[in-house]
């Protein structure tokens, strides 16, 4: 094991103080790992994957990036894209240093590869990159950020030549090089400067990419509602420990009956479930951003703020959630909210689970008091060494899926039988109701109506039921409305079809093959 403590790395400004573990760091390669980075003398830090070199040394202009697009706010996962492409991108490059002489041909051939692999037909690979080929999508999604990446790249440090290209186990100077020849050839992953160039245009179109299938808005499977009581009592319920069955009953709930994603329904805290006054025996539940939104109570700092990220830190000592890289960390994807408060209010339907969330939330409520919390977070682990923790997003996947095979289910998101389908059930039962699009977005928490199709798009069972249906009323036509409805194919086969059907095999009043 390599340890790299205090590492003082030298940005345009200022400096980044780097700690770090490297548990695995193979020759002659580059490794991704995590990193803490502290950028001022506040001492807080980045929690960011970094790039390490055979030599031990980070990637400096990829950690300046990543730094960036954790301040701009920018999800894990697309960091984690970015990552990815660019650590193909310099693999490929150290396995083929003879096309620096020709930087075009190696970035065409290079977003090659991504499509086809870099094994050749009889299953070998000289380069040793041992490659498969991956889909389009993802191809995609690595073009377009090794482009945003070597954009920033020229705007940040000017794509400074350095061709030749020297060291060539220089990460670094091989993501310049990169940034150089997107600068002096317009482009070479698909972004295109100037149209007026047709040149580049044509080249530009040859490397942006193979476009990806499309897709109907059919693939939103809901889960099935004929196994929902038996997976809510029987599978969820039938943990052995009260304490989780009650709590993931409530989660259960808030997806199913109330629309949440499972990751908002994590943020909820203790004090954002409230009596109805409006509807006896029910509860009203809010779930506010985890950052912006406002503390409970009406609390406020010594400084005067009131958003939570400022009630965790002062109260707690804690970091909001989407802050966080570990295991703790949850999303939020809802770009508008219910209130001036940033809540997403939930809309229970049918109102039966908002009662029964009202019943489960008392008794959850008095187990939660045998439990010793640092934290305002409602959902919390029971589990030894972990008790009183708040509840993890890979913990409940577990349990969820302890309690579909309690009841007989496989786990299959193809099925619907994953946690996120409960939303899809949601969207889908309002959508059977006759519930109007404004409201059904309401629901949802959507900025758009079109951001809901994929909900409330009909499945395909439900499209064969509405095509049988319509079959046999072409068949079998109400007699009271038989003039005015299209005749039957039976009837209109009995006046045959001599011009395609001139021995009259399947057409006339006596078919040859149809008697």
């Amino acid at each position: 094991m390599v340890v790299i403590s205090e590492l003082c790395i030298i940005f345009i400004l200022h400096y980044v103080i780097v700690h770090l573990q490297i548990t695995k760091l193979m020759n002659n390669t580059v490794v991704k790992v995590r990193a803490k980075v502290v950028e001022d003398d506040t001492g807080i830090f980045s929690h960011v994957p970094v790039l390490i070199s055979e030599s031990g040394n980070i990637i400096d202009p990829l950690l300046s990036y990543t730094l960036k697009l954790k301040r701009d706010g920018l999800s894990n996962s697309t960091i984690d894209i970015a990552i990815r492409a660019t650590l193909l991108l310099l693999k490929y490059m150290a396995a083929n240093e003879s096309g620096f002489d020709n930087p075009k041909l190696l970035f065409e051939l290079f977003t090659s590869r991504l499509y086809t692999g870099t094994f050749d037909d009889n299953g070998y690979d000289p380069s040793g990159l041992c490659w498969l080929p991956i889909g389009s999508r993802t191809a995609k999604q690595y073009i377009g950020a090794l482009t945003k990446l070597t954009d920033w790249m020229i705007e940040e440090h000017g794509g400074v030549s350095i061709n030749p290209l020297v060291e060539a186990d220089s990460y670094s100077k091989r993501l310049n090089y990169a940034a150089w020849f997107r600068r002096n050839q317009h482009d070479f992953l698909g972004h295109i400067k100037d149209k007026h160039i047709n040149q580049t245009v044509r080249y530009a179109r040859n490397i942006r990419g193979k476009r990806p299938l499309g897709k109907q808005n059919n693939d939103a499977i809901e889960f099935p509602e004929c196994h929902f009581e038996n997976f809510f009592l029987n599978g969820i319920g039938g943990a052995n420990d009260l304490r989780v069955s009650h709590r993931d009953k409530l989660i259960l709930l808030l997806m199913h009956g109330g629309g949440l994603r499972e990751s908002e329904a994590l943020h909820l805290w203790v004090q954002d479930v409230y009596f109805d006054p409006d509807h006896s025996g029910s509860v009203k539940v809010r779930i506010y951003h985890p950052e912006d939104g406002d503390a409970p109570e009406g609390w406020k700092s010594r400084a005067g703020r009131k958003n939570r990220s400022a009630y965790l830190k002062e109260k707690h000592i804690l970091t909001p959630r989407t802050m966080l890289s570990d295991s703790q960390h949850l999303g939020w994807k809802a770009t508008v909210t219910d209130g001036v408060g940033d809540y997403l209010e939930v809309h229970w339907f049918s109102r039966d689970f908002g009662r029964v969330f009202a019943i489960l939330w008392l008794d959850y409520l008095r187990l939660l008091t045998t439990v010793e919390r640092q934290h305002p977070y409602a959902f919390v682990s029971f589990k030894e060494g972990r008790k009183g923790q708040p509840y993890t997003r890979n913990a409940f996947h577990y349990n969820y899926r302890l309690g579909l095979k309690r009841i007989g289910l496989t786990p299959s998101k193809a099925n619907g039988l994953s946690p996120h389908s409960h939303r899809h059930s949601y969207g889908r039962r309002l959508r059977r109701a006759g519930i109007q699009e404004v409201v059904i977005k309401k629901c949802l928490h959507h900025a758009s109506i079109a951001s809901q199709e994929v909900y409330t798009t009909p499945t395909v069972i439900e499209v064969t039921a509405c095509l049988n249906d319509a079959t046999l009323r072409l068949e079998e036509p109400d007699d009271t409305n038989q003039k005015d409805l299209t005749p039957s194919w039976k009837s209109l086969l009995e006046h045959g079809f001599s011009d395609i059907d001139p021995d009259g095999l399947f057409s006339g009043k006596f078919p040859k093959l149809r008697r």
